[in-house]
């Protein structure tokens, strides 16, 4: 088992920046998940901790040990990448012993060590199968077995479940959540899927252009967003932002609605911040405001209805018995408690 400490971390091709100055300390056992869009920087953080990659300047820290010199092999980090990486023509075994083989593991030691990591993602009776002859998810599994099998001190996972499809990702994420806790070992997990990241991290480091906008654990990034790139890009549907300003302790809409009371002077331009499930639908009149629906969508455990507010749409989720129609008039009225403010310029937030 191991802690990680990246110090000051860069990594430059010419003038693109691909990650740029960032230190970070993995706690040992932690499953630490790295979440951004593409080009973020995320997958080349990883790449340098496992030695794929030579960061331009910095340090990385397994352990006790500086390993910026290290060959990948010398580091006892395991790797489980998108595309399964499995040799076609070797069985499951095969496949799962072959680290073991390249490290002169006795012979003697490999079988028990190979059925042992088997039994733990469930791939026993498989094993004198091929990859062809198995599932998608079986294959993952056939990945993250070959990784377990090493006992490394660090697991580093470039979005091993993007090739799935959405029931099977259910799956795997929950097969994946139960093995992280019951082999307690240091894991780092590239995604750029915020509900991976909330349903499996420790904590979850967002990032953005190379750098690192928030690390915190799931609820802390959900409900404490640091700016508007966070407060956007987690949470599903995306957190509302509506442009406007502050007015004698009020937000006004760009469009001129004085919406809801605030608790912060007064600010010629401001960006509100409040996600769907902050929002209650009531019938006409009976809420903070009246809005005409833009689009209402039953997604079976609740209803989403897309409103027009001014020049802005935004979306309120509503009880999974409700109907409504295109163009029907509802009210709609803000958790008081539950808004947020970002300064449209620095795009920092503005505690209230």
């Amino acid at each position: 088992m191991a802690e990680i400490k990246l110090k000051n971390l860069s990594k430059r091709w010419g003038d693109f920046v691909g990650v740029d100055d960032q230190s970070l300390h993995i706690m040992d056992r932690e499953f630490l998940v790295l979440l951004g869009p593409s080009g973020c920087g995320k997958t080349t953080t990883m790449r340098m901790i496992a030695g794929l990659e030579d960061p331009t300047a910095g340090e990385i820290w397994i352990g006790d040990r500086l390993v910026n010199d290290d060959l990948p092999k010398d580091r006892d980090v395991a790797m489980v990448f998108q595309n399964y990486g499995l040799y076609p023509h070797l069985t499951i075994f095969e496949n799962i012993a072959y680290p073991l083989r390249v490290r002169g593991v006795e012979k003697s030691e490999i079988a028990p060590r190979v059925e042992k990591a088997a039994e733990q993602v469930e791939l026993t009776e498989f094993l004198h199968r091929k990859p062809k002859a198995l599932s998608g998810g079986q294959r993952q599994r056939v990945a993250l077995a070959r990784a377990i099998v090493r006992t490394p001190k660090v697991f580093l996972m470039d979005e091993p479940l993007s090739n799935l499809d959405a029931k099977l990702r259910v799956t795997m994420r929950a097969e994946l959540k139960h093995l992280s806790r019951a082999l307690q070992i240091t894991t780092v997990y590239v995604t750029h899927d915020q509900i991976e990241a909330m349903t499996l991290a420790d904590r979850v480091a967002v990032m953005k252009h190379g750098v690192i906008q928030q690390l915190g654990t799931p609820d802390e990034i959900y409900n404490d967003p640091a700016n508007l790139f966070v407060a956007g890009f987690i949470g599903s549907p995306a957190m509302n932002l509506i442009d406007g300003s502050v007015q004698d302790g009020m937000f006004v809409t760009t469009g001129g609605t004085r919406l809801v009371e605030l608790n912060t002077p007064d600010r010629a331009r401001a960006v509100l911040g409040v996600r769907a499930d902050d929002m209650q639908v009531h019938e006409k009149g009976q809420g903070d405001i009246d809005v005409s629906i833009y689009a209402f969508e039953n997604t079976g455990e609740s209803t989403l209805l897309t409103v027009q507010w001014g020049k802005q749409r935004v979306i309120a989720r509503g009880d999974r018995h409700l109907r409504k129609e295109q163009d029907d008039v509802v009210a709609i009225s803000l958790a008081q408690d539950h808004l947020y403010l970002f300064d449209p310029e620095t795009e920092n937030r503005i505690r209230m």
